[in-house]
């Protein structure tokens, strides 16, 4: 593999975790975030991602890769296109009964799922809108990064297929570090269906809409389920 993409793989497994995690430490260190810090965080988020991408499809060019295998060729346009949709929605409906149960258990678990969900989630319809745009974001650099990227440099480096479903999902759970080890796991997973996705109809699509419907799911019902009402800022009234 050429030293560039072993560069880029270090940064995949370990900077963008570690990353994630100091950046939640600081949230979280913060009594409460209001809409400024979350505004901050997508912003910062979509332009961190989006200058991910531009670097990785540079150094992805340079060595030879090409879109089919990155996997930006859309083969069938509409069974993919509806695939697409059917599973976008049958994701984004699991997901809502998914965070419902969360906002209904207790314990120390439920404790940490709200101070998250407070800290990254939108609390008012001005958040929203961008924060779809992080939807969006991550639907399309993140799948570009771990399924295109990953998983075609790991094919050409002679992996096997289990071996490179298996490594790019690893890396796309390492990824959700900040949320704890049941967002590792439970990213991990999804990565899997992802990643085998991705093989089984030869391009990126599919998943990036399915990624965009579970994290949008997110930012609606989060709030909903996993969030307390608590009183607004003086600043955040004033803007109502």
């Amino acid at each position: 593999m050429p030293w560039d993409f072993w560069l880029i793989f270090m940064a995949l497994g370990v900077f963008l975790p570690l990353r994630g995690r100091l950046r939640l430490e600081k949230l979280m260190a913060i009594p409460q975030t209001g809409r400024r810090e979350r505004l901050s965080l997508y912003a910062s988020t979509i332009g961190f991602q989006w200058l991910a991408v531009g670097v990785v499809a540079w150094r992805a060019w340079a060595r030879g890769l090409t879109p089919d295998e990155l996997g930006l060729v859309v083969h069938g346009r509409w069974r993919i296109l509806i695939t697409a949709m059917l599973g976008a929605a049958t994701l984004g409906t699991l997901q809502w009964f998914n965070l419902r149960r969360m906002g209904r258990s207790s314990g120390k678990a439920r404790k940490f799922l709200e101070m998250l969900a407070e800290r990254i989630l939108p609390q008012s319809r001005a958040e929203l809108l961008p924060y779809l745009g992080l939807a969006v974001t991550a639907g399309l650099c993140e799948e570009f990064l771990y399924r295109g990227f990953a998983m075609a440099a790991l094919t050409r480096a002679g992996l096997p297929v289990w071996g490179v479903v298996l490594s790019s999902s690893m890396l796309f759970g390492l990824a959700h570090l900040y949320q704890g080890r049941g967002g590792i796991v439970s990213t991990l997973v999804i990565g899997t269906v992802f990643a085998a996705a991705r093989i089984a109809y030869d391009g990126l699509l599919p998943v990036m809409l399915w990624h965009f419907a579970v994290d949008a799911v997110a930012g609606v019902a989060g709030p909903k389920y996993l969030v307390r009402a608590v009183p607004a800022r003086a600043e955040e009234i004033h803007s109502i």
